[in-house]
């Protein structure tokens, strides 16, 4: 059976987890960020549904093109 994992990886990886789970009570609560940085992630989301909701422009491309080849 293979190894996927070695010791020196697996223990890395229960550092990182356990530096996860102990840090935030210990660190002090920030403040919360401008109102106009909030929306950049529903910016950047409606951007990207109106592109995956967009028609495709690759068939009029190959209809163009066809006189070309």
């Amino acid at each position: 059976m293979p190894r996927y994992y070695s010791t020196r990886s697996i223990m890395f990886m229960v550092v990182v987890t356990l530096i996860l789970l102990m840090l935030p009570p210990v660190l002090p609560p920030l403040p919360p960020p401008p109102l106009c940085l909030l929306f950049v992630p529903v910016m950047i989301m409606s951007v990207l549904v109106m592109l995956a909701l967009s028609p495709s422009f690759q068939d009029q491309l190959l209809c163009c093109m066809a006189p070309l080849l």
